[in-house]
């Protein structure tokens, strides 16, 4: 199983630099809304959507995806910035309190309206953030995939403090100080190299700029947290392990954007907006 895992992770993380660095502004729209459509049809199947009512939930969300690209509008953000204030705050307030009140807090509209505000802006914030640059995306996306590694690591081996045993019984709260350890590192390191390309003041050397660059990541790396976690209780919802079975060894598409969905919207609000 480990190798299986390692071998789609190399596959999956080359063929996501190939299109990040390589594809036209179109061509990676594409390459998202192509992924948004996966991932939307494995949201309709953890709200127990039959064939035609998961085809529809992923039209639809490609759909929102898709309109305001091609609308041809000039704007600086390729949705409203209103949009991704929503999505913040979806992440910051509503997500938590549904985790609090548990699995069955949430009826199937209520878990469908979760999935558009999960997926839509943050497809969205891949294509705005790809749009200040490459480097820009991949150094957000970056911070997610240390604290990632960080918990599972440490949590697997010290981990003894249960984050939230009813719903992700493997997660714990070792593994969630080791990732903010990881990350505030990773952000200090970012911070004095030059912080993000093209995003003034965050690059002048200062201790308010590194300060706020090492707040501003810490903040990202909570909010994957939650998304983890909010993924993990839908699924605990519908009653499945994985969200399904696209990638060998990691499960659905779901499984591998479970931190990303709530992080990038936000990081479009901290760096772009």
């Amino acid at each position: 199983m480990l190798k299986t895992r390692v071998l789609t992770a190399m596959v999956v993380l080359a063929l996501f630099l190939a299109a990040l660095f390589l594809l036209s502004e179109k061509g990676w729209i594409a390459c998202c809304a192509l992924v948004l459509a996966a991932a939307a049809w494995e949201w309709g199947g953890l709200a127990v959507l039959a064939m035609p009512g998961r085809c529809a939930f992923a039209a639809l969300a490609v759909a929102l995806f898709l309109i305001p690209a091609a609308t041809g509008v000039p704007r600086p953000l390729l949705l409203p910035a209103w949009a991704y204030f929503a999505a913040a705050a979806f992440w910051i307030f509503l997500a938590p309190l549904w985790i609090w009140l548990g699995p069955r807090a949430g009826s199937r509209p209520l878990v469908l309206a979760a999935g558009v505000a999960a997926l839509v802006p943050s497809f969205a914030a891949l294509v705005d953030l790809r749009a200040v640059g490459p480097q820009m995306l991949l150094g957000v996306l970056a911070a997610i995939w240390i604290s990632d590694s960080a918990a599972y690591l440490v949590g697997r081996r010290f981990g003894r403090h249960k984050l939230a045993p009813s719903i992700s019984p493997g997660k714990s709260w070792e593994g969630v100080a080791a990732a903010l350890v990881a990350v505030a590192l990773y952000a200090l390191g970012w911070a004095c190299w030059g912080g993000p390309s093209g995003m003034p003041g965050w690059a002048d050397g200062k201790a308010a700029g590194i300060a706020t660059m090492v707040l501003v990541l810490l903040g990202l790396a909570v909010a994957g947290m939650i998304g983890d976690l909010f993924e993990s209780l839908i699924k605990r919802h519908a009653g499945v392990k994985d969200s399904g079975t696209l990638l060998p060894g990691h499960g659905g598409i779901l499984d591998r954007i479970d931190a990303p969905a709530a992080v990038l919207p936000l990081a479009v609000v901290a760096f772009i907006r």
